[in-house]
């Protein structure tokens, strides 16, 4: 059994070795006085850094990704979570279809996704692509990852609070911001965060979709082709993984706080 245990521990250590070794190996990087991304490392440097906050082309570039992952974060949580209490709150007939229609996007191919939006948006409705159709094709695309998160909070509390709220003679409204919402305020924060990860990642939609103006994945895949430009990649890149594990720490204490503890406090 301890062989067993020794074996497993070992085989957790090489995943994550294997998962976050690359990942850990951009900030090392983004500090090499080179060009190319080597061993061994030529000399500490802050010219990559310097680069990437003097360069106007990835700042609007990083500007519009960021308005486009806030917008779409908020909208597809909104839908998400009227979506999931619909589903969890009530017998809706044809739920099955309807719950696969919604989840549709998760399993079909981005490049379907993107090339049935730009027909739509062009051939249809003759609608100019810009940052709107970018965020509206993700829109689409995270709203479903919304409803799941936010289904399996809200169904994991106990309704009789919100009866309980109604017989006391709270409005549904009310019921919803006292009772419901604070309940489901972790779901609602991953949510928002998995949607504005998934909007900030996202490349083939916002490729078709985007027009004349550059989300910052467009961007970093242009300038790959530079060398001379890959240090203020790395450097950026190491800037968006310092600022998404705050996000993550940030979030995980939030949602520790919306774990119910094992025992009453006044116990």
């Amino acid at each position: 059994m301890r062989k067993k245990t020794n074996l497993l521990l070992l085989y957790a250590l090489a995943f994550l070795v294997f998962l976050y070794g690359p990942v850990l190996l951009l900030p090392l990087f983004s500090f090499n006085d080179g060009l190319y991304a080597i061993f061994p490392l030529k000399g500490f440097t802050l010219k990559a850094y310097q680069q990437m906050a003097h360069d106007p082309s990835l700042i609007k570039a990083l500007k519009n990704s960021l308005g486009v992952a806030v917008g779409v974060s908020i909208v597809s949580t909104a839908f998400g979570l009227l979506a999931a209490m619909g589903v969890t709150h009530y017998k809706l007939p044809g739920r099955g279809p309807i719950m696969s229609g919604i989840m549709l996007p998760m399993v079909v191919p981005s490049i379907i996704l993107a090339v049935a939006l730009l027909v739509i948006l062009r051939q249809v409705f003759d609608i100019p692509l810009t940052l709107w159709t970018v965020g509206a094709g993700h829109v689409l695309i995270c709203v479903p990852f919304s409803m799941m998160v936010l289904m399996a909070r809200l169904e994991g509390f106990d309704k009789s609070l919100e009866e309980a709220s109604a017989d006391l003679g709270e409005s549904s409204w009310m019921t919803f911001w006292r009772v419901t919402f604070p309940l489901a305020l972790p779901g609602v924060v991953s949510s928002l965060l998995m949607s504005f990860t998934i909007s900030l990642d996202e490349y083939v939609i916002a490729f078709f979709l985007s027009g004349l103006d550059q989300t910052l994945p467009i961007f970093l895949y242009s300038q790959l082709r530079f060398p001379q430009r890959l240090p203020m990649t790395l450097a950026l890149g190491s800037t968006i993984l310092f600022v998404s594990t705050i996000i993550v720490i940030v979030s995980e204490v939030v949602r520790r706080r919306g774990v119910p503890t094992a025992k009453p406090s006044g116990l």
